[in-house]
């Protein structure tokens, strides 16, 4: 059968990652943006190293981005122009709430995102909106201490409360915290926390985990309560475990591993902890620092939906001393002889991504929604011969080709529920992982360097063209 009519198709940002204006309609300042280009950046969005303050001996990308802050209406335009169902983008915490615990939000940055739902709209595009995409104020990382500590949970349930009774009507698609599981890998990024000399680690990471799992579902009820219609799914970084070898070593590794990845999601799906991570726990000497109310809370406000990014499978094994070993988003891990790398390293597989989601929509039977998965490339800028420049991207068709295939065949030979499938970076952005510009994902050149310059103008590339084809014959035309 093909995919339903309503299939929702599109392209997902970062507002971390494209507005830029960091300083402008009273935005505070916020981890991301201190996150700096070159050899400091993965220690510090690592929470290894102390950073929160810009300085004037690094470069911080997300602070101008692509300026979409200033050309939204633009770049709506041309996602209309390819006929995008959907739009996903994010919330930065800060235009909202500038530190973060204020009492009142600040109007233009509301205004800001109401004014760009409505632009959405008016192409006939549906906003799926991430509240937080990696964002929190580094007033509350100073002051509390991130998501280490409790009182973010209720700064959170604010900022939602808010959110929710503001576009009521405009929005319908929500995902609380986006790659959730990223906090366990990248802990400022994901949940601003830098990490003290002597600190515990395990137990600071799963507080903070603790904290965001009640954060989720707290939204998830408000979202429910303010408007029956919102549909509210969490967001992981997905990418199946295969084992090096078949020796029973390996596939237990890739089972522990692939709990690991889905500890979050197991809570916010099935609504209650999991036994191995409760033996997990015991074993490391953890106490979740839970309040009375927690578990009802997480019991009662599952999602609705589970979203996930995808761009390669991974590989586990018990040892892995003397392997090579490969990149990911992420997610390191023995190489996999039997796959082709991207220029970044990463596994380039679209049968991972059947597999993938067979192993996530057996585990939770709940829709599934693809809202991330794109190649990330060098791309040549060339004149079109119509008087502008494009770029001949076969190769990211290619992939987007490849993996399109493999979901549509996972729908409609395996049965498996999909609302839709958003690529990552309709336009090119800067990285969330190297900061760099260079490494391109976009149906949309938008002319910037790693260094931030260039005239940030825009240029429909090949694959523009193509994924409009691709729309308009609802994934049937992948030529």
């Amino acid at each position: 059968m093909p995919l339903p009519k309503n299939f929702l198709w599109g392209g997902a940002t970062a507002a971390n990652q494209c507005e830029g204006a960091y300083a402008e309609g009273g935005r505070g300042l916020a981890n991301v943006d201190v996150i700096p280009y070159g050899k400091d950046r993965f220690a510090v969005e690592s929470g290894m190293q102390k950073m929160l303050e810009l300085d004037d001996e690094h470069f911080y990308p997300a602070c101008g981005a692509i300026d979409m802050y200033h050309r939204y209406k633009e770049d709506i335009r041309l996602f209309g122009e390819m006929g995008f169902r959907v739009y996903r983008l994010s919330i930065g915490w800060t235009r909202i709430f500038p530190n973060g615990d204020e009492e009142e939000p600040n109007e233009e940055g509301l205004r800001f995102y109401e004014d760009l739902f409505r632009e959405c709209h008016k192409y006939g595009i549906e906003p799926l909106v991430t509240i937080t995409h990696f964002d929190c104020p580094i007033h509350l990382i100073k002051k509390y201490g991130g998501w280490r500590n409790r009182k973010l949970v209720d700064f959170y349930g604010r900022l939602v409360r808010v959110l929710f009774e503001r576009y009521k009507g405009l929005v319908k698609y929500w995902l609380t915290f986006n790659e959730i599981n990223m906090l366990l890998h990248a802990p400022f990024m994901g949940a601003g926390i830098v990490l003290e000399e002597g600190e515990d680690r395990f137990a600071t990471l799963y507080t903070a985990a603790h904290h965001e799992l009640v954060a989720s579902a707290l939204a998830t009820k408000i979202a429910h309560e303010v408007d029956p219609e919102n549909k509210v799914g969490c967001m992981l970084a997905a990418g199946m475990y295969y084992p090096c070898t078949c020796r029973p070593e390996d596939v237990r590794a890739a089972q522990m591993r692939g709990q690991e990845n889905y500890f979050f999601i197991d809570v916010q799906s099935r609504g209650y902890y999991p036994n191995y991570a409760k033996k997990m726990f015991e074993r490391r000497g953890f106490t979740l620092p839970e309040l009375p109310g927690d578990a009802a809370l997480l019991r009662e406000n599952t999602v609705d939906f589970i979203s996930f990014s995808y761009y390669q499978s991974r590989t586990a094994a018990a040892q892995a001393e003397g392997m090579k070993m490969g990149e990911g988003n992420g997610f390191g891990g023995p190489k996999n002889p039997y796959l082709k790398e991207s220029e970044w390293g990463w596994p380039v597989d679209p049968l991972g991504l059947r597999n993938t989601m067979n192993e996530i929509y057996d585990r939770y039977q709940k829709p599934l929604f693809i809202v991330e998965n794109g190649l990330g490339a060098k791309d040549e800028l060339i004149p079109d011969g119509k008087g502008s420049y494009t770029v001949e991207d076969d190769y990211r068709i290619a992939y987007l080709r490849d993996h399109i295939r493999a979901f549509k065949e996972c729908v409609e030979e395996d049965g498996v529920e999909l609302l839709g499938y958003i690529t990552w970076g309709p336009i090119d952005l800067v990285s969330a992982g190297t900061g760099e510009m260079s490494k391109r994902y976009g149906f949309i050149y938008v002319d910037r360097d790693d260094l931030g310059r260039g005239t940030l103008n825009r240029y429909r590339k090949k694959s523009f063209y193509w994924y409009k084809k691709v729309i308009e014959s609802n994934g049937e035309d992948l030529d």
